[in-house]
């Protein structure tokens, strides 16, 4: 198979196969610019399972004031932190003696995060389905810690580097996930 769908496959293998904590899945992705570009789909393929997510958070807390607001807001948060964090770790992969290899990071990472989104739908059904908090609560840590470790180890595997710099790369994400998510509120006036 060749082409996009061909490449996505190649892509979504990739971070099956990492998710399993098998490093040889980085593999299966080039290292090239035309891989980390093509890579972006997996931003389109991730949406539903985040818009899904978006819905269960709004089931289990109750609809936004502004609803349509919230939902066009979520949907500019979505594309500012995934192109945001590309941006970003750029630098940091550079600063680590990396730069050679962030373009196979980029695309192991864009289609990892497809996993996690999936990762966290699934956790949240047992909430949704009306099961008691601690199992949701459980399942919710679990699939959490499953998606940073899942991060942490693309990084490691796609870099090649020790485990303390692939927690400052899981760490960029999540702050910058923190701040956008506060922009958010803030602007929501929650």
């Amino acid at each position: 198979m060749s082409g996009t769908s061909g490449r996505a496959l190649a892509g979504l293998h990739a971070a099956l196969l990492l998710a399993r904590g098998r490093a040889e899945g980085v593999q299966h992705l080039q290292n090239d610019l035309r891989t980390a570009s093509g890579s972006f789909w997996a931003a389109a393929v991730a949406l539903p399972a985040y818009l899904c997510l978006r819905l269960i958070g709004w089931s289990l807390d109750g609809l936004p004031a502004h609803a349509g607001h919230a939902a066009a807001l979520d949907l500019v948060t979505y594309v500012i932190g995934w192109a945001g964090f590309v941006v970003l770790s750029r630098p940091v992969v550079a600063a680590l003696g990396r730069a050679e290899q962030w373009p196979r990071f980029v695309a192991v990472w864009n289609w990892c995060n497809v996993v996690q989104y999936l990762l966290l739908v699934v956790a949240s059904l047992p909430l949704l389905l009306g099961a008691p908090d601690w199992v949701g609560e459980t399942t919710g840590l679990v699939a959490l810690g499953w998606a940073l470790w899942l991060e942490w180890f693309a990084a490691r595997a796609a870099l090649n580097i020790a485990a303390i710099p692939a927690c400052a790369i899981v760490a960029l994400d999540v702050v910058l996930g923190l701040i956008l998510s506060g922009l958010s509120d803030a602007a929501l006036g929650s």
